[in-house]
């Protein structure tokens, strides 16, 4: 289970050291393989050890490819989900197109999901999180979507 919130740095290469309290058991419990794909909405990647992304990937199986919300969700995620291996060091490699989908510069912010972390540009993420805390009151009405994504866990 992966919570709480990490400064990082991205070095001259795009990798990252995920945090060493995860290290041990993402190496036990996946081999380090892990998947990082953009997210729909947010300017920040999500990041997977590669059991929960497969458990991921069954639900976007059973998406409908004739919806075109379904197919378009199934298109985003899967087009741009890259495997990137823990090296012995516990670094990850980011492509430079999920990069730069997060305008993820040197500082970065790492931000535990439970089954997954969120990558954020870390100016990106401090400028989300007061907006997020002035808004949390007055938030608008979520956009009608298909049965199939209401009950849709990433």
């Amino acid at each position: 289970m992966f919570r709480g919130s990490f400064s990082l740095t991205l070095d001259e290469k795009g990798r990252l050291a995920l945090p060493t309290r995860y290290r041990d058991s993402l190496f036990a419990d996946a081999n380090g393989a892990m998947v990082c794909t953009i997210h729909i909405k947010d300017p920040c990647l999500l990041l997977y050890p590669l059991p929960e992304w497969e458990e991921v990937a069954e639900q976007l199986q059973r998406l409908s490819n004739q919806n075109a919300q379904e197919l378009r969700f199934k298109r985003l995620l899967i087009g741009h989900a890259s495997d990137c291996d823990m090296d012995k060091s516990g670094r990850i490699l980011l492509p430079a197109p999920l990069r730069s989908h997060a305008n993820l510069s040197k500082n970065i912010r790492l931000v535990g999901q439970l089954n997954k972390f969120e990558i954020w540009d870390e100016e990106i993420w401090n400028r989300r999180v007061a907006d997020d805390m002035a808004l949390e009151r007055e938030l608008p009405a979520d956009a009608e979507i298909s049965e199939r994504l209401q009950d849709f866990v990433l």
